[in-house]
């Protein structure tokens, strides 16, 4: 049985009555009363009937609406009892009910699995309704970030702490703002970021708030422990000769002064002790002065640079070295006329470094080449990569070379990438570096 059957039988139905009709007409036009009557008992049954099954269909049709209103998809329709039209909807309604029941619940479990990963982030966030203040959604990290307890409405932080309530709640963050609330009688720095969104007629705003204080911290600790790390081995590297040699100088001297007639020291080998301590010493000062030299980037004096003209200024600084060493250099601006907002004299340094890196590293190449390219992104972003054919960094080094002081060449400092990627940072940039042992390294200044 499916709807065209029940359309058919309807129409019947009605063509039956309407043919009714037009014999009670004629029969009353023939003033014939006998029938009449008959036909009128045949049309009142035929009448009766067609109401009650059409009314059947309509009560079933609106117990099935009425559930829907009020979303009750639980209902179940018997599809073993009534007419077959009847049984028909019946199976429809339950099968419309079997779907909804089973996209709800495939619903349930993505917002359960939502929850769960939003809830395991130690990022708090939190969504409220802009006019009522009604909490939507917010999770535990949320909470623990403000140290408040889990509340409906954001009408409670008002009245608890209007300073924070101010900070969080009504002031607009649209871009990631680094700013310090107090909690629990401290301050600690947070990252927040909000935005608007609108659900049919109302307006919320979700908020996401991260405490950075430990992260920072937790980087913090990590690089000092590097840090130190390098430095202690530096200068126990220095300090170790020294007092060693000092104390058999020291040894040998006081042997002579107390029997100087059965021990007498070499001038010559006093001379040459002393000289190794003030070279060592030298060498001490020196890693002092190029620890100092990591902070003096401090300031920047911006200005309008065209890369054009920076390519020349490093070309014309670089191209004897390199003419001397038999190395060619290409500068190309893959996207021309780029123009930059640097501190030139700090990126001319960061370029230089990283040349005479790549210098260093192809200069037993048969075939020695450095290419230095500048091009702008899809994203607007500048990029200008320096290129060498040269004999790679090794894996086990490369997540390294930006640690002050960490270096694997036998005469180097170790602080000419630590100052490239601090001058990197200090035009809220970045410098990135992709290498291949045997074929070569490429570093990336991202602007």
């Amino acid at each position: 049985m499916n709807y065209k059957n029940y359309i058919f039988r309807l129409l019947f139905r009605v063509l039956i009555l309407v043919s009714l009709l037009l014999i009670l007409a004629y029969f009353i036009y023939k003033k014939n009363t006998t029938p009449i009557a008959v036909v009128c008992c045949i049309i009142l049954y035929f009448g009766y009937t067609t109401y009650t099954f059409i009314k059947r269909r309509f009560v079933v049709m609106d117990d099935f609406f009425e559930a829907v209103k009020y979303r009750d998809f639980s209902r179940w329709f018997p599809e073993d009892r009534g007419p077959k039209d009847i049984r028909f909807l019946y199976k429809g309604f339950n099968e419309v009910n079997r779907t909804i029941k089973e996209i709800n619940s495939k619903n349930e479990a993505q917002y359960v699995y939502l929850q769960k990963i939003l809830e395991m982030v130690d990022i708090g966030i939190i969504a409220y309704n802009l006019e009522t203040g009604d909490v939507l959604w917010s999770n535990d990290s949320f909470m623990e970030t403000l140290d408040f307890p889990a509340f409906k409405n954001i009408r409670f932080v008002e009245s608890r702490k209007p300073d924070l309530y101010n900070t969080v709640f009504e002031t607009y963050h649209k871009e990631p703002n680094s700013i310090s609330i107090s909690v629990q009688n401290e301050k600690i720095k947070v990252l927040i970021s909000d935005t608007v969104f609108q659900v049919k007629e109302d307006a919320f705003k979700l908020i996401v708030l991260q405490n950075i204080d430990d992260t920072l911290n937790k980087n913090e600790s990590e690089a000092w422990k590097k840090l130190l790390s390098v430095m202690t081995h530096e200068i126990m590297n220095s300090i170790a000769p020294i007092s060693s040699l000092a104390d058999t100088l020291q040894t040998h001297l006081q042997l002579t002064l107390d029997k100087p007639k059965e021990n007498k020291i070499e001038l010559e080998d006093l001379n040459a002790g002393i000289k190794t301590i003030k070279s060592r010493s030298d060498g001490l000062l020196k890693f002092a002065k190029t620890y100092r030299s990591l902070n003096k980037v401090t300031r920047l004096n911006l200005e309008k640079k065209k890369v054009s003209e920076l390519f020349d200024t490093i070309r014309l600084l670089m191209q004897p070295s390199l003419d001397v060493k038999d190395i060619v250099i290409e500068f190309k601006e893959i996207t021309p006329k780029l123009e930059l907002d640097i501190d030139g004299h700090l990126i001319e340094q960061v370029l230089i470094n990283l040349i005479l890196n790549a210098i260093d590293a192809c200069k037993t190449n048969e075939n020695p080449k450095i290419r230095v390219t500048a091009e702008q992104t899809s994203n607007r972003n500048t990029i200008i990569k320096v290129f060498d054919n040269g004999s790679g960094i090794p894996d086990e080094i490369l997540e390294n070379i930006f640690i002050p002081f960490f270096t694997s060449k036998d005469t180097g400092s170790g602080i000419g990438l630590s100052l490239c990627k601090q001058i990197m940072l200090q035009h809220k940039g970045k410098i990135l570096v992709n290498s291949r042992e045997g074929e070569g390294t490429v570093f990336s200044l991202v602007f």
